[in-house]
């Protein structure tokens, strides 16, 4: 399955400023009965986001109408320290990819989050925790403050300030998600290679 291609996001960003928030939270497990990667978003953070009446809790950020853009949802999520802990579901990238985001950004990712997320068109984005701090800080300060995420070069950049810091990425990863591949799309865009060198393969 392609996804959206990535090379330069530039948007307003959800603050979510929790550490060690685990996948249970971002998707809990009795939604993860379906198999197509549809919908998930509607129960993104679900308990968080939710009472038990499914009435909104007005004090949850994805609620709050001061980071809620009409017409031009915010695609980054600026999380706290180690995002993405707990179990390994597929089903919390899928959840964030679904909502609308295409950016995670936090100090620490755990490891099967981090590449769940690069299989499926979501860049995970490390920075150091003193960035964090002045990212939370700017938006806290001014909610339509701007970053500009810019995959080619690796940066990510506090656009009211002009500060930046560099991220690393796997190579294979980047060329996906520049490309808007899963692996079996990148294995498809090598087809005509593949043929080739199996044609001069003996039987």
């Amino acid at each position: 399955m392609a996804y959206d291609k990535f090379t330069v996001l530039r948007s307003t960003a959800v603050p979510m400023p929790i550490e060690n928030v685990d996948t249970d939270q971002i998707i809990p497990a009795r939604f993860l009965k379906a198999t197509e990667r549809k919908g998930f978003g509607d129960n993104l953070f679900r308990d968080w986001r939710y009472n038990n009446d499914d009435t909104p809790k007005a004090d949850f950020v994805l609620n709050n109408p001061i980071y809620s853009d009409e017409g031009s949802p915010r695609k980054i999520l600026v999380g706290g320290k180690n995002f993405g802990s707990g179990s390994s579901r597929e089903h919390a990238a899928w959840a964030i990819y679904d909502y609308g985001f295409r950016c995670v950004v936090s100090s620490f990712f755990a490891d099967i989050f981090k590449n769940n997320c690069l299989n499926i068109g979501i860049l995970p984005v490390t920075i150091s925790p003193e960035f964090a701090d002045k990212i939370f800080a700017a938006i806290d300060a001014d909610p339509n403050t701007e970053l500009e995420v810019n995959l080619p070069e690796q940066t990510i950049t506090l656009l009211a300030t002009g500060e930046s810091e560099s991220f690393n990425i796997n190579g294979y990863k980047k060329h996906n998600l520049t490309n808007g591949y899963d692996d079996i799309d990148y294995l498809l865009s090598m087809k005509n290679e593949i043929e080739s060198f199996a044609e001069t393969r003996p039987f």
